[in-house]
C-alpha cells in the first residue's frame, strides 16, 4: 500500500473544501482580562472522580462525516436506499451502509453494499480500467480490494489523514488496556458472524456484554426493554399514514416522558443513531438486543491489510465529480483534477446531504430525492479510564433511568480488561448536542451521567 499526503491549498476549485474546513476551524478567542467576572459554569459531581484517561468521538461535527448512521424518517421507505444504489451512466456507483436494505446502519451493510457496487462496476467495465474509490472506510476498502483483484488500476482517495473512515481505533498501550474504539465496533450476534465471513477473521478478538442493569436515583430499576416500542410500532402499522415513533408511542397510550421508556429510547438511539421524534414507525430501526459484542484490537490495521499494494491517497478530499458516458473527472481539495473511467463513492450520507461533493451534472432526481429523504443519525462514544472503580456492580451494560443524564448507556469493561474502563454511548439529538460541547463540559456531562452508579460515601460518624 502506498500512501501519499496532499496539502490542502487555497486556490481555484477549493471553495467547497474551504467551507468544510471552516466548520472545524475554531474562531479566535478574545484575550482574557486581568480580573475575570465569575459566571455560572457546570460543575462535576464529587461522587464521580475525574477520569485518568479520556477520549471521545465527534462524528456529528466532523466535516467528512456529518453523522454516523442512516435511518428512515417518517415518509421514507427502503426504496430510497435502492434508488441511491443505482449506477449513474454506469460511471458513478454508490456504496456504504446508507444504500443497503438488508443491514443498513451497520458495517455489514457497508461491506455488502460495497461488494454489490464492485460487482456491478466489474460487469460494466472493460478488461482493465482506471477506477477511483472515494473513501477508505469499510465500504471503500472492500470495493477497492475487489476491483484490484479483478485486474483494474485502483486509486483510493481518503479525505482524512488516516484510513478507516467511521471505524477508528486509538492504539495507546501506555494509557489504555485495549485500544479505544471511537467508531463502529459493537455488533449483534448475527453481525459478528457475518463480519468474520465477509471482512476479516476476527477470531477471539471480541468481548461479549450481556449483563445489563438499570439504575435510578433510588437504586436498581427493572431492565430496559423494547416492549412499549414494539407495541407502538405494531399498532402504527394499521394507521393511514406513517408516524414518528414518539407519536406512535403516544397513540398507543405510552408516555415517552416515563423514565423507563425514556431510557429504552436512549438505548435504541445509542445503538442506531435514530431520533425517535423523526424515525419512521412503519420502517423503524431495530431495537437493540440485551447482549452486544465488541470487536477489539486495532481495527484500522485490519482494514489496512486489504489495501496492500493499492494506491491510497490520504488528506485528499474529493470536492467535485464530473461525469459523462465517457468517464469521470475528480477534483480534489488542492484544485487538482484527475481522470478515471469510473468511480465508486462511499462518502457518508451526511456529506452527500451537506453537498460536500459537487456532482456535474447534478445527480438524477431519483438519487437527489433519495439523499434528501434519508436521515443521517448521530452516535457518539466516550471512553473513560479511572484510577480506581467508584462502582461495585459487575454488570457490563448500564442504563441510566430518570434524572437529566446526557449519556444514558454505559458499558463496563472492567470484567474484561481488569482496569476501571467505562464506555459511554449517546445517540440521536443528544449525541449531536454532546459533540458540540467543549472537552471540559463534555467531561463534566459524562461524570454527571454516572452519579447513579457511584457508591455513596461512608458515614464518618
Amino acid at each position: 500500500m502506498s500512501i501519499t499526503r496532499r496539502t490542502l491549498l487555497v486556490g481555484a476549485g477549493a471553495g467547497a473544501v474551504g467551507l468544510l474546513l471552516a466548520a472545524c476551524t475554531p474562531e479566535p478567542q478574545p484575550a482574557p482580562t486581568r480580573t475575570k467576572t465569575p459566571g455560572p459554569r457546570p460543575t462535576a459531581p464529587s461522587a464521580v472522580p475525574a477520569p485518568a484517561g479520556w477520549l471521545r468521538s465527534t462524528w456529528a461535527t466532523d466535516p467528512y462525516s456529518f453523522g454516523s448512521i442512516s435511518y428512515l424518517p417518517v415518509g421514507a421507505d427502503p426504496g430510497e436506499r435502492e434508488r441511491l444504489a443505482e449506477p449513474v451512466l454506469d460511471r458513478v456507483f454508490f456504496a456504504g451502509e446508507a444504500v443497503d436494505t438488508a443491514n443498513p446502519g451497520t458495517v455489514i451493510g457497508a461491506v455488502d453494499a460495497a461488494r454489490r457496487a464492485a460487482l456491478a462496476l466489474i460487469a460494466s467495465a472493460g478488461d482493465t480500467e482506471r477506477i477511483a474509490v472515494v473513501g477508505a472506510g469499510a465500504a471503500g476498502v472492500i470495493a477497492a480490494r475487489m476491483l484490484a483483484d479483478a485486474g483494474h488500476d485502483v486509486t483510493v482517495f481518503e479525505a482524512r489523514e488516516r484510513l478507516g473512515g467511521r471505524i477508528r481505533s486509538e492504539v495507546d498501550d501506555e494509557q489504555w488496556p485495549i485500544p479505544p474504539q471511537l467508531g463502529a465496533w459493537l455488533l449483534g450476534g448475527d453481525e459478528l458472524t457475518a463480519l468474520g465471513d465477509r471482512l476479516v477473521d476476527i477470531g477471539d478478538r471480541t468481548l461479549t456484554l450481556d449483563a445489563p442493569t438499570a439504575r435510578t436515583a433510588d437504586g436498581e430499576a427493572p431492565a430496559v426493554d423494547g416492549t412499549a416500542v414494539a407495541q407502538a410500532v405494531q399498532s402504527a402499522e394499521s394507521q393511514a399514514s406513517d408516524l414518528p415513533i414518539i407519536d406512535a408511542l403516544i397513540a398507543s397510550g405510552a408516555d415517552p416522558e416515563d423514565p423507563a421508556l425514556a431510557a429504552s429510547l436512549g438505548w435504541m438511539a445509542a445503538m442506531t443513531g435514530a431520533d425517535p421524534a423523526r424515525a419512521s414507525s412503519w420502517y423503524p430501526p431495530a431495537f437493540p438486543a440485551d447482549a452486544v459484542h465488541g470487536v477489539i484490537g486495532d481495527l484500522d490495521a485490519f482494514l489496512n491489510e486489504h489495501l496492500d499494494g493499492l494506491d491510497v491517497t490520504t488528506a485528499s478530499p474529493v470536492v467535485r465529480i464530473a461525469y459523462d458516458d465517457r468517464g469521470v473527472s475528480l477534483r480534489l481539495g488542492t484544485g487538482e483534477a484527475l481522470s478515471y473511467d469510473r468511480v465508486i463513492v462511499t462518502a457518508p450520507l451526511g456529506v452527500l446531504q451537506k453537498q460536500g461533493i459537487e456532482f456535474a451534472p447534478a445527480l438524477p432526481f431519483s438519487h437527489r430525492g433519495a439523499i434528501s429523504a434519508l436521515a443521517s443519525g448521530f452516535v457518539e462514544t466516550v471512553w473513560m479510564r479511572f484510577d480506581e472503580a467508584f462502582w461495585t456492580t459487575e454488570a457490563t451494560i448500564w442504563h441510566v433511568v430518570g434524572g437529566d443524564a446526557v449519556i444514558r448507556t454505559w458499558l463496563n469493561l472492567q470484567p474484561f480488561t481488569g482496569e476501571p474502563v467505562l464506555v459511554g454511548l449517546v445517540g440521536g439529538p443528544e449525541a449531536e448536542q454532546f459533540a458540540d460541547l467543549s472537552e471540559r463540559d463534555a467531561t463534566i456531562a459524562a461524570r454527571a451521567s454516572l452519579v447513579f452508579f457511584a457508591e455513596p460515601p461512608e458515614d464518618e460518624g
